[in-house]
C-alpha cells in the first residue's frame, strides 16, 4: 500500500494480486482481463469531495458491468449474490467531510503493475494522487533489482553536472556481449533520479515492467510469437554495461510481440548532485527474426533510426511533466545512414552520436519551466517550450 496526503485528503492505494482479488470477489477477475484497485480515502478537508473514477482509467468497469461477465458461470441466486458483492466492494464516489471510505475500482488488467492516479474534486478544485503500484509474480526483473546493494556504501563518486557531462564523454559508446568482446546497440539514454522516481516516472508514461528470462517466460514468449498474441511484459535479451547485464528493463508494446519500444537501464557507479544516475539503451523493435545468438532462438529487428526511440522517451516524459532538465551529451561521432553500424545480432543503425540526459522531478513541471542543460545539440527535430523554458 502507498499513501499520500494533500490539503486534508489522504489517499491510500494498492493493486490486488489476482489470488487476493479472487478470494475477495468470489470469482476470477483475471480470467476476464480485470484488475481491482483498492483505495481508502480520508476526507479531512472540510468540504465534500468526489472520487473521479474515469480519471483513474477511462475504461474502468462499473460493478454491474463486471458482475455481468460472470452471469453464465453462476446463474440464478449465485449471480444475484455476486452482483451485490461487486456493488458492496465498489468505491463510492461521494466523500462527505470528516468521512473515511474504502473500496475498489475495477480496471483492465495490467501485469506487473501500473501507474494509478486517483483524483478527488471538491469546491471546484482537483487533487491528484499518483501511485506507481506493483504486483510481483516472481518473474519480473524489478523483483531482483536491489539498487541499494549494487555498489558498496561510499563507492559511488558524487559529481557536479559539468563532471557528469565529462564522465559521460568517457563512457563506452555501446553495450557489449557478456564477455565484452563485441559491441552492440548505442548507449543513448541517461536518467537522473532514484530507483523509485525512475520506476514511477516510466510507469506513469505507459512503460510496462518486464519479465526476466526463465523457462516459464521463454515458453510464453515463443507461444505468443507463434500465435501472434500480445505479451506486454515479454523479456528482453541480456546486454552488458559495467560488466553486468541490465538492472531493469521497460517496454511499450503493441498488440503484436514483434513490435515494441524497449529500454534497458544500468545503475552507474557515480551520482550527480547526490542523485542516482541510470545509463540506458533504448530502441524500437519492428519485427522478429531467427537467430542462434538468443536462448529463445529468436530476436527482434530494431528500427535503424535509434535516435527516434530516444526522442520518444523524452517526449513521453515531457508529456507527463516529469522532467526538470534535459540535454544531450556527446557519446560518439555521428554514424550516417550511408555507413551504418550493426548491433550484436547484425541489425544496422545510425545515429547523431548523442545521449539524451534527463533529470526527473517528483513534482509536475509545466513545459515552460523545463530547462535545457545547453550541452550538445541534436539534429533530431525541434523542441520548443516557450521563450523562458527549454528549447532545442
Amino acid at each position: 500500500m502507498q499513501s499520500k496526503t494533500m490539503d486534508g485528503v489522504t489517499v491510500t492505494a494498492a493493486l490486488l494480486p489476482d489470488d487476493e482479488a479472487r478470494e475477495r470477489y468470489g470469482v476470477n477477475l483475471a480470467s476476464k482481463g480485470i484488475q481491482a484497485v483498492w483505495m481508502r480515502i480520508e476526507n479531512r478537508s472540510g468540504s465534500e469531495q468526489w472520487m473521479l473514477a474515469a480519471h483513474l482509467d477511462p475504461d474502468y468497469y462499473t460493478a454491474n458491468e463486471a458482475a455481468h461477465l460472470f452471469r453464465h458461470r453462476l446463474g440464478g441466486l449465485g449471480y444475484a449474490a455476486i452482483q451485490q458483492k461487486f456493488r458492496d466492494l465498489a468505491m463510492r464516489a461521494r466523500l462527505e467531510p470528516g468521512s473515511m471510505h474504502e473500496g475498489h475500482v475495477l480496471v483492465p488488467r495490467s501485469e506487473g503493475g501500473r501507474f494509478v492516479e486517483i483524483t478527488t474534486n471538491g469546491q471546484g478544485r482537483e487533487r491528484r494522487f499518483g501511485f506507481p503500484l506493483r504486483t510481483p509474480d516472481g518473474h519480473f526483473d524489478f523483483e531482483r533489482m536491489k539498487s541499494g546493494s549494487i555498489y558498496e556504501p561510499g563507492e559511488r563518486q558524487n559529481l557536479s553536472r559539468d563532471q557528469l557531462r565529462q564522465r559521460l564523454s568517457q563512457l563506452a559508446a555501446t553495450v557489449t556481449n557478456a564477455k565484452g568482446t563485441a559491441k552492440g546497440d548505442p548507449l543513448n539514454l541517461v536518467i537522473v533520479g532514484e530507483a523509485s522516481e525512475m520506476m514511477a516516472a516510466l510507469s506513469e508514461c505507459g512503460w510496462d515492467f518486464t519479465h526476466r528470462i526463465d523457462g516459464s517466460t521463454v515458453r510464453r514468449m515463443i507461444l505468443a510469437a507463434l500465435r501472434g498474441n500480445p505479451y506486454l511484459t515479454a523479456p528482453v535479451s541480456s546486454l552488458y554495461v559495467f560488466g553486468r547485464k541490465q538492472d531493469v528493463a521497460f517496454q511499450r508494446a503493441r498488440s503484436s510481440l514483434s513490435q515494441r519500444n524497449h529500454l534497458r537501464l544500468w545503475l552507474a557507479p557515480w551520482t550527480v548532485e547526490g542523485r542516482s544516475v541510470w545509463v540506458g539503451q533504448v530502441s524500437r523493435d519492428i519485427g522478429i527474426k531467427i537467430t542462434k545468438k538468443s536462448p529463445t532462438l529468436t530476436t527482434h529487428v530494431i528500427d535503424p533510426m535509434v535516435d527516434e526511440a530516444r526522442q520518444y522517451v523524452l517526449e513521453s516524459l515531457l508529456n507527463r511533466y516529469r522532467i526538470s532538465h534535459f540535454g544531450f551529451a556527446r557519446a560518439t561521432e555521428p554514424v550516417p545512414k550511408e555507413t551504418p553500424r550493426q548491433n550484436l545480432t547484425g541489425d544496422p543503425y545510425f545515429t547523431d552520436g548523442l545521449r539524451l540526459v534527463v533529470f526527473l522531478s517528483e513534482d509536475a513541471v509545466d513545459p515552460e519551466d523545463v530547462r535545457n542543460l545547453g550541452w550538445d545539440k541534436t539534429t533530431w527535430g525541434p523542441i520548443e517550450y516557450g521563450q523562458s523554458g527549454a528549447s532545442q
